[in-house]
């Protein structure tokens, strides 16, 4: 996981040759990433983990190795498994043909078909973690491919690389400009796409909405747009597009990027054969942090995310995710008929990624004791977080009036009742914005069952846990929120 993250708000689109385009979209799978980054082996034996992924549904998982006890314990669970060769094996493996094949025999061959593995992940996020083997990645990708065929496992196993979304230039707003940074563009990022062409496998991608919505200016994105829960959506005025969630604008800036590298020399070969030339996403990581901040180090600034980083928005993002994915309804406003399979980070707390404090060591869908951190389901019946018995949500006055009216005006128009607050109506004294919008997003956070992202409204309003001052303003708090208690 890298912490430079792009930031996207709304992706434009355009008409442009797709060398990403499925005929139709192919269903799509939710799984997690099984991460082993603890201190004082605080995380359960595999034996235990295994039997976890199979009790919670989980039929597909990601780890960050070839672990022998973990592929051991997943043998025969019908769990397929994502193994990944570390970073510092890539250098070896793009130049001795030898050394990738022995890997594979070692690491793959030695645990299949029992353990179910579909795929080889060759390292992870190279152009972050370890730049100086960003030439060396898709000679040994083809190696490590290579030895697969010579071992009759290319059809049932294939090679990719988890890309981190920072390899796309910044800013990428709008998204339809979305571009590979020039150092990696054509060197690397388009011999990548010929290769996985070439082989029917995926680009692999961490995409993580969190970091775009935790490090944004003041008032960018909302939060409801970054979780993925009901909103106004962001209009491209350009094609008429209408984004819903960051996920997918992101999503879509990716698209656009690899459409942007030009039809390859492979694909305009298959395209003359007629064979399909399509070539899918899978998410290799996404998810939501529970708690804590974004630590830089060096000296650099410390940003403070305890607003952005909770159980309630891990528990929402995830929760809408799981939900979309078997939903099926997985494509985007660019490319509807897109697939998604997703690995969720991560399937632990893992404390040895920094400070109790840090976000970093706080993605897991549960703690190390294997109880969950919030309620969620593999299969879609994921609980909503819990709230407070009584609570409201209040305008922020220091937004100013503009902000204040788009609040107002939204809340009115997506479900809030707002009579009371019209001329005449039993509330709208004091005839102020302020007391108006404090009505009006209190009366739509009530209705939405008082989930934290429903009071939002880009930064406008704010929950609060105690009575709202003011004898006008108190009351048309309080009529709302007593049929509710």
């Amino acid at each position: 996981m890298a912490l430079t993250r792009g930031l996207i708000v709304v992706v434009l689109g355009a008409t442009l040759p797709l060398l990403l385009l499925s005929h139709e979209a192919e269903a799509s799978e939710v799984g997690v990433s099984y991460g082993t980054v603890a201190v004082a082996g605080n995380l359960p034996d595999p034996a235990k983990v295994s039997k976890l992924l199979k009790d919670n549904g989980i039929t597909m998982v990601r780890i960050y190795d070839a672990n022998p006890s973990v592929l051991t314990s997943l043998a025969n669970t019908g769990i397929k498994v994502m193994v990944m060769m570390p970073n510092e094996n890539i250098a070896a493996a793009a130049t001795d043909t030898s050394y990738a094949l022995q890997w594979v025999q070692n690491n793959v061959k030695a645990y299949y078909p029992a353990t179910q593995i579909n795929g080889v992940a060759v390292g992870n996020e190279v152009f972050d973690s370890s730049p100086d083997l960003t030439s060396k990645l898709v000679p040994a990708m083809t190696n490590v491919h290579d030895a697969l065929v010579q071992l009759g496992l290319d059809d049932a196993i294939k090679v990719s690389t988890p890309v981190a979304f920072d390899a796309l230039k910044d800013p990428t707003f709008p998204p339809s400009a979305g571009r590979f940074k020039d150092e990696i563009a054509q060197s690397v990022m388009k011999p990548m796409i010929d290769f996985l062409q070439r082989t029917g496998s995926s680009l692999t991608m961490n995409i993580y909405p969190f970091f775009a919505y935790a490090t944004q200016k003041p008032g960018t994105i909302s939060l409801d747009y970054a979780l993925g829960n009901s909103n106004p959506g962001v209009l491209d005025d350009q094609t008429g597009l209408m984004y819903y969630n960051l996920l997918d604008a992101q999503r879509d800036a990716a698209y656009y990027a690899v459409e942007a590298l030009g039809q390859s020399s492979v694909a305009s070969t298959m395209k003359a054969s007629g064979q399909d030339v399509g070539v899918s996403m899978t998410y290799t990581e996404s998810g939501w942090s529970n708690k804590g901040t974004i630590k830089h180090g060096g000296g650099r600034k410390l940003l403070d995310t305890e607003g952005a980083a909770s159980i309630a928005n891990a528990q929402a993002y995830n929760n809408n995710l799981i939900n979309r994915v078997l939903s099926g309804k997985t494509g985007t406003p660019h490319r509807p008929d897109a697939g998604m399979d997703v690995y969720i980070f991560a399937l632990f707390n893992e404390n040895g990624k920094g400070s109790s404090d840090d976000v970093e060591s706080n993605f897991g869908l549960f703690y190390p004791n294997m109880q969950k951190v919030y309620d969620f389901s593999f299969t879609g019946s994921g609980a909503p977080p819990a709230q407070p018995t009584a609570s409201w949500c209040v305008a922020n006055a220091a937004v100013g009036d503009a902000r204040l009216q788009a609040a107002l005006d939204y809340a009115c128009g997506h479900g809030a009742d707002c009579s009371a607050i019209q001329p005449g109506g039993s509330c709208f004294d004091p005839d102020t914005k302020l007391a108006h919008a404090s009505y009006a997003v209190n009366s739509y956070y009530q209705n939405k069952g008082r989930a934290a992202s429903a009071c939002d409204f880009n930064g406008a309003a704010s929950v609060v846990f105690q009575k709202p001052a003011g004898e006008r303003l108190l009351r048309s708090q309080l009529l709302t929120v007593s049929s509710l208690l």
